[in-house]
C-alpha cells in the first residue's frame, strides 16, 4: 500500500518558521511531482507548491512566494517544504500529495495520493 508519512506541523508566532516533511513508501515514484495543499477553516483547500521529480520545476501559490521554498531528496522519496515569514492566514492543515503529471498537480483531480494532514497554527 502506498504511505505517505507528513510531519513538521505545529504552533508558532507570526514571523516564525517551520519545516515540514513528506515521505512517500509502498510504490514506485520514478517521474512523480510531489507537493502541498492547505485548507482552513471554512475555507476551499488551495494548491500551495509543488516540485518536479527533478527538481528543474516549481510551482508556488503567489501568497507564499518569497517565503516557502519546496524542495526533494529523490534517495529518500522525500519532499521538504521549508515555510518563513509565517502569517496567520498561513495557518491551515497543510496535505502533502504525489502526482504523475506536473500539468495536472495543482489541482486537487492531480494529487494520485495523500498523506492525512499535518496542522499549522500561526498566532498573531
Amino acid at each position: 500500500q502506498v504511505q505517505l508519512v507528513e510531519s513538521g506541523g505545529g504552533l508558532v508566532q507570526a514571523g516564525g518558521s517551520l519545516r515540514l516533511s513528506c515521505a512517500a513508501s509502498g510504490g514506485t515514484f520514478g517521474g512523480y511531482g510531489m507537493g502541498w495543499f492547505r485548507q482552513a477553516p471554512g475555507k476551499e483547500r488551495e494548491f500551495v507548491a509543488a516540485i518536479s521529480w527533478s527538481s528543474d520545476i516549481k510551482y508556488y501559490l503567489d501568497a507564499v512566494k518569497g517565503r516557502f521554498t519546496i524542495s526533494r531528496d529523490n534517495d529518500k522519496n522525500t519532499a521538504y517544504l521549508q515555510m518563513n515569514n509565517l502569517k496567520p492566514e498561513d495557518t491551515a492543515v497543510y496535505y502533502c500529495g504525489v502526482g504523475s503529471d506536473m500539468n495536472t498537480i495543482a489541482t486537487l483531480a492531480g494529487m494520485d495520493y495523500w498523506a492525512k494532514g499535518t496542522l499549522v497554527t500561526i498566532s498573531s
